[in-house]
């Protein structure tokens, strides 16, 4: 099991504040919802706000780096309301010049029956679509999306799913169907998938059970409940937290067999996560599942996906993914 140090580093700046400007229409929403939004936040960390006398320096750094974080997303989070606009396909391949040096006046077109030329496969890293957690929305991972494009990564959207969402199965069904748009987008195969928290529990759920590892290469899980959490008990008046519980039915699908499951699974899990009870619940154990599990030192719940080390961490996962794939083709090649 990997140990991953904890990164200190601020959390917002300046660059990022005025990148993200709040619309005329963002502004004049009612104050009593941003006060809602700001319990809603709030409720699971309670805990974490009031540590026990004989809490580590690690728990107390990270309880004030958490408190930091949840203050700056309540900022940005007006900004990931509204839906992503989905980058187009790339252009098509010129064709090959004329005799004389002057370009061809149209594209090349596959013949009659050849399969087609796919876009990005192969020439690409495969696309990486990032699936926020419970009262979230896209914007928890801004900092992930810049570090992933910075490194090389050219497709990485992040998906939005209402809040008002009652059934962790339905918001799989349409994450399968957003996978499916993707793919024929994009012209990859497969895509990579990132969920935070319930994010993770839902993109598990639609590899496992519905059939989704033929298009999910690798499944990188942050905080996320796999075996359910016990956390909030207040809230379990809606129906999506009450699927999260240790008891539920969709926790209990997870546990039955899953036999040739060809994702990679990735679970980042932290000791100082306090949404996650107990801890090692983030944890994936299943004998039937490739899954390798990552202790993260000092990084709450909300902390996960802005965490530097954390970045780092899923850069590498999905790059040795990558380098795994490779070594494989080159070996049914020969």
């Amino acid at each position: 099991m990997q140990a991953l140090p904890f990164l200190s580093a601020p959390f917002l700046s300046a660059p990022l504040l005025s990148a993200h400007r709040l619309s005329a229409p963002l502004l004049a929403a009612p104050l009593s919802a941003s006060l809602l939004l700001a319990r809603l936040f709030a409720a699971p960390f309670q805990r974490a706000r009031r540590p026990p006398a004989h809490a580590s320096p690690l728990l107390l750094r990270s309880t004030a780096v958490e408190l930091a974080v949840l203050a700056g997303h309540l900022l940005l989070y007006p900004t990931g309301i509204s839906r992503e606009r989905p980058v187009p396909p790339p252009a098509p391949h010129p064709a090959a010049g004329t005799p004389d040096g002057h370009p061809a006046p149209e594209t090349v077109q596959p013949a009659p029956g050849a399969p087609s030329m796919l876009p990005t496969e192969g020439r690409a890293h495969p696309p990486v679509l990032l699936l926020h957690g419970f009262i979230d929305n896209r914007s928890v991972f801004l900092l992930l999306r810049r570090s992933l494009h910075r490194h090389g990564w050219r497709h990485v959207e992040a998906l939005n799913y209402s809040p008002l969402t009652c059934d962790l199965r339905k918001a799989a069904e349409l994450l399968s169907r957003h996978v499916e748009e993707v793919c024929a987008r994009t012209g990859h195969r497969r895509v990579d998938l990132v969920g935070h928290s319930l994010g993770g529990l839902i993109a598990r759920y639609y590899v496992q059970r519905l059939g989704g590892d033929t298009r999910v290469r690798t499944l990188i899980t942050l905080g996320t409940p796999h075996s359910g959490t016990a956390v909030a008990p207040l809230m379990s008046a809606h129906p999506i937290v009450r699927q999260m519980r240790p008891d539920s039915e969709v926790i209990t699908e997870l546990s039955l067999p899953a036999p040739h499951c060809r994702t990679h699974f990735v679970a980042f899990w932290s000791e100082e996560d306090r949404v996650m009870i107990p801890a090692t619940t983030a944890r994936i154990s299943h004998p039937d599942l490739r899954a390798d599990n990552v202790h993260v030192a000092g990084v709450g719940h909300l902390a996960l996906p802005v965490n530097g080390t954390v970045a780092a961490g899923i850069r590498e996962a999905l790059a040795s993914a990558q380098t795994a794939e490779g070594t494989a083709d080159a070996i049914s090649v020969a």
